[in-house]
C-alpha cells in the first residue's frame, strides 16, 4: 500500500493552510489531477467538538487516460487546525489522509502531511506507483503555491 508522510515549514499561519487545505471545492483550480470537486454534504461532527464538521465529497481525479471518481469523507478540526480524509467509494480499496497545522513561535507555521491508499485496479496502481512520490511531493507543492498566490 503506498504510503507517503512529510513535514514543511511555511511562512503562512496555520489558519490560513488550515483555510486553504478545508476549502475542496477550490482544488480543480490549482491542484494537479484534479479535474473536478463537488460537495454531497455538509453538517456538524456527531459526539465531536463544537467547532468540528465533516464534508463528504467527490473528487475527479484524471491521470494519463485514467479518469476516476472518488467519494471522500473530509473531517474539519478548526480549533486543532487539523484534517482527516477516509475513502467513502471509487476506484481505491482503501485511503486514508491528514494534515495538521501547527503555528511556530518564530513565525508561519509548520504543516504535517501523510496519506496512505490502494488502488483497487491493479493497472493504475503499477501506473501511480512508478510516480507516487513524485506525484505526493507535486501535490503537497501545489498547496504550498497557492498559499503563495493567495497570501503571498
Amino acid at each position: 500500500m503506498p504510503h507517503h508522510a512529510e513535514s514543511r515549514n511555511l511562512p503562512y499561519t496555520a489558519q490560513q493552510m488550515y483555510d486553504l487545505v478545508a476549502d475542496v471545492e477550490r482544488y480543480p483550480e490549482f491542484l494537479p489531477w484534479n479535474s473536478a470537486a463537488r460537495i454531497r454534504s455538509r453538517q456538524p461532527l456527531a459526539g465531536g467538538p463544537a467547532s468540528a464538521e465533516v464534508i463528504e465529497a467527490d473528487l475527479v481525479i484524471s491521470f494519463k487516460v485514467f479518469r476516476e471518481r472518488f467519494g471522500s469523507r473530509v473531517t474539519l478540526y478548526p480549533d486543532e487546525k487539523r484534517i482527516e480524509t477516509d475513502y467513502l467509494d471509487g476506484p481505491f480499496r482503501h485511503l486514508h489522509s491528514g494534515w495538521t497545522f501547527t503555528d511556530r513561535p518564530e513565525g508561519g507555521c509548520k504543516v504535517d502531511f501523510f496519506v496512505d491508499f490502494e488502488f483497487r485496479n491493479p493497472i493504475l496502481g503499477r501506473v501511480i506507483g512508478v510516480v507516487f512520490s513524485e506525484a505526493m511531493h507535486r501535490i503537497v507543492r501545489a498547496f504550498q503555491d497557492r498559499a503563495a498566490k493567495l497570501y503571498g
